[in-house]
């Protein structure tokens, strides 16, 4: 047939029928109409390419650009496409041309990335991790222009905890350190001096705290795509090798015997008064020490014997119920325009929790200050076990559960939150049972504190 004739035969839009027949050597199909400039052309593979042939509105060269390949791309798909790029064009913009500036700027922003990788070390990753996640921080409003503050995802205390946890240590030994050419090894050597040196509950803290800032590096791309966490595969070394890296304690429980004594011990003890009064609240009302502590006047109602703590470990308000013989405690303590129970004589801010475990440590090891103040009846109860401030509010948990208290009362009293569907579906607070077995539980103190002669070993 000559060229003439061809040229004059109708020319037909493309199908997906006409383009799985292409075979290797065949010339490019074209589309035509609203879809003209849409061409298929096989490859010496059979591979078969989508491509978008136009004229620039730049320089008016006839340019080309691949949509994709068939039949990953649909013609439908690719048809699509085009009416896209056509867009473009019209509006004066070469596709091929905006396509391989986009190219140069992902490339770009790949080179800036590695150029920071090959300069982070693990202290400014570190940093970086406490001033974006864990730290309170200021940004400036752009409609004001004034600085609004950001909560940090840790409270003020938990912030400074986790900034000297990792600078104590992570930072200390591994700081000038790249942060990617850290390894597992590394991280390994430096958990086990922790160890070594009797601190593993810090250990373990220090090892979880810088697996989640390298977590949060990883997840910011500043590393390579195969990156491992070294903290992470070291945890799996800890674990394989079964070396616990959490205090033993937390399971210690009062029996009827260690109340009785510690109970006849403490108004004697080294002590101070106000330490005092929050250790007995503690046990009044299995309230946190730190919560006890930071406790203020305006949120108690002695009369519906009652303390609305607006602000929990787990963030949510709560009313605690307050028995007869905690009522009378704190019509006693009373006094003054305070705004706090138990303010620093220095300060006039709460006394810090802390204080309670310094003390406690100088009671027990008399021998290690000089110059000790404390009389030999004031000193740390040897005949009890060691304990902590907090066993006390595992004591009432346990105590409560003794008494034959509710699991689910005895968890309101705690202010523990309710789990799972429960949590969803049942909102109920029990305020007038947890006053009625918190009453029950002082009661059963008084009875305890009332036969301290009896103390004879059982539980």
């Amino acid at each position: 047939m000559s060229q003439v004739n061809q040229e004059s035969m109708p020319k037909t839009a493309l199908s997906a029928r006409a383009i799985d027949k292409m075979k290797v050597g065949d010339a490019d199909k074209s589309d035509i109409g609203e879809n003209s400039g849409l061409r298929v052309s096989c490859g010496k593979t059979g591979k078969k390419s989508f491509f978008y042939r136009y004229r620039s509105p730049i320089n008016n060269q006839i340019t080309q650009i691949k949509l994709g390949t068939y039949p990953e791309m649909s013609l439908a798909e690719a048809r699509v496409e085009l009416r896209r790029l056509k867009i473009e064009r019209n509006s004066g913009i070469c596709p091929k041309q905006k396509m391989e500036q986009a190219r140069l700027e992902a490339k770009a922003l790949v080179d800036a990335q590695e150029a920071f990788i090959e300069r982070i070390t693990l202290r400014d990753m570190v940093e970086k991790y406490l001033l974006e996640v864990i730290e309170d921080r200021y940004v400036k409003d752009l409609r004001s222009g004034e600085m609004k503050k950001i909560d940090g995802g840790r409270k003020p205390k938990g912030q400074a905890e986790t900034r000297r946890t990792l600078y104590g240590d992570a930072v200390r030994v591994l700081g000038n350190r790249l942060a990617e050419e850290v390894t597992r090894k590394d991280v390994v050597s430096m958990i086990k001096a922790i160890i070594d040196r009797g601190a593993k509950v810090q250990a373990g803290r220090v090892l979880s705290e810088l697996t989640s800032a390298y977590e949060y590096a990883i997840g910011l791309e500043l590393f390579a795509e195969n990156f491992a966490n070294p903290a992470l595969l070291a945890k799996e070394n800890f674990k394989q090798a079964r070396v616990k890296l959490t205090s033993d304690k937390g399971r210690r429980v009062f029996s009827d015997n260690d109340l009785r004594e510690v109970l006849a011990w403490l108004p004697g003890s080294g002590f101070s008064d106000k330490q005092k009064s929050i250790l007995k609240l503690t046990l009044w009302t299995g309230c946190r020490t730190g919560e006890v502590c930071a406790a203020e006047w305006n949120d108690f109602d002695l009369i519906k014997k009652t303390w609305h703590m607006r602000a929990s470990k787990n963030e949510t308000e709560r009313y605690v119920r307050l028995s007869d013989q905690c009522v009378a405690f704190l019509q006693e303590l009373k006094s003054g325009d305070g705004r706090y129970l138990f303010c620093s004589g220095r300060t006039g801010l709460p006394i810090l929790q802390k204080t309670l475990t310094e003390t406690k440590w100088r009671l027990k090891n008399p021998d290690k200050i000089k110059n000790q103040q404390f009389k030999p009846e004031q000193l740390w109860l040897k005949s009890v076990p060691d304990w902590s401030p907090h066993d006390l509010r595992r004591t009432v948990r346990t105590g409560l559960s003794r008494l034959g208290c509710p699991s689910e009362v005895a968890e309101a009293v705690l202010g523990h939150s309710k789990k799972g569907i429960e949590g969803t579906y049942n909102l109920h607070k029990y305020e007038k049972e947890c006053l009625y077995w918190l009453q029950r539980w002082a009661d059963y103190l008084d009875v305890l504190e009332l036969n301290t002669d009896s103390v004879d070993g059982s539980s």
